[in-house]
């Protein structure tokens, strides 16, 4: 992992590969580890850069609340920092409410950009409620007996009972949050607005993923627009994780999307 460094946080990435350039953003409480299986079969064709998002992984992270403007502009330093004038953006869960403010401010910076497991819809108050909950829940019992009752809710049904190395896995990954990370983007994703303005104003081409089977972000959630720009998919048999339960058919999604963008 390489790091730069931005108002005096030092955010670590993963750079791997040759070509056009793919930037993947992690899911809250994950880290670039998220994308293990995924990275090596985009690399063959293209350059794919995975930051530790501010507070995740071997990035710094900050006290107090973030905010995820913020930590789109964390992905612009990044950007500018590697002298790189245009990528595909794509982000999991968290990270791609963080596409979303980066495509609403920084468009001119994207070839394209897409949602995996994650939504253009803020936060219901329900949600806003549970937010309060596990940043609580973080700040009495500390990161690892939340990572524990957080990651199953992740995955599949049929995936906890077939494949529990995955489960552990995720959870390996984020132990390694610092609970103060965790507290300010849990915060963060609590205050994002509505942008599925972002999604049906963009000429940009848009990919959106959702998994068959995904009890935290719901197809129609994710598929928000219907406008020719924008190439849907649903991986079979996933639930919020298909980047650790089918990372070869999520990875050939990315291919067949990115593909059509260089012709």
């Amino acid at each position: 992992m390489e790091t730069v460094r931005r108002e005096g946080v030092h955010i670590s990435y993963s750079d791997q590969g040759q070509g056009e350039v793919i930037v993947l953003l992690h899911g809250f409480c994950g880290s670039a580890e998220y994308w293990e299986k995924v990275i090596p079969i985009l690399s063959g064709s293209y350059r794919v850069i995975a930051p530790d998002l501010r507070g995740h992984g071997s990035s710094d992270a900050p006290l107090g609340a973030y905010t995820i403007e913020q930590m789109a502009d964390d992905v612009l330093s990044l950007l500018d920092a590697l002298d790189i004038p245009k990528v595909t953006l794509l982000g999991h869960s968290l990270g791609g409410y963080i596409t979303l403010s980066f495509a609403q401010r920084y468009a001119s910076r994207l070839t394209a950009f897409g949602l995996i497991h994650s939504t253009a819809y803020p936060d219901s108050i329900e949600a806003k409620e549970k937010r309060l909950k596990a940043v609580a829940a973080i700040g009495s019992q500390g990161i690892t007996d939340f990572v524990d009752g957080f990651v199953p809710g992740l995955f599949a049904p049929e995936t906890t009972e077939s494949s529990p190395e995955l489960l552990q896995r995720a959870r390996e990954i984020g132990f390694k949050t610092p609970p103060q990370g965790a507290i300010g983007a849990a915060l963060a994703m609590r205050e994002r607005p509505d942008r599925r303005d972002v999604i049906s104003a963009s000429e940009l081409p848009v990919l959106l993923v959702a998994g068959e089977k995904d009890g935290l972000v719901p197809v129609e959630r994710t598929f928000t627009s219907d406008k020719r720009n924008v190439t849907k998919a649903v991986i079979s048999g996933a639930g919020h994780m298909s980047l650790f339960e089918e990372p070869e058919q999520l990875a050939d999604v990315i291919k067949d999307f990115a593909a059509v963008l260089v012709r």
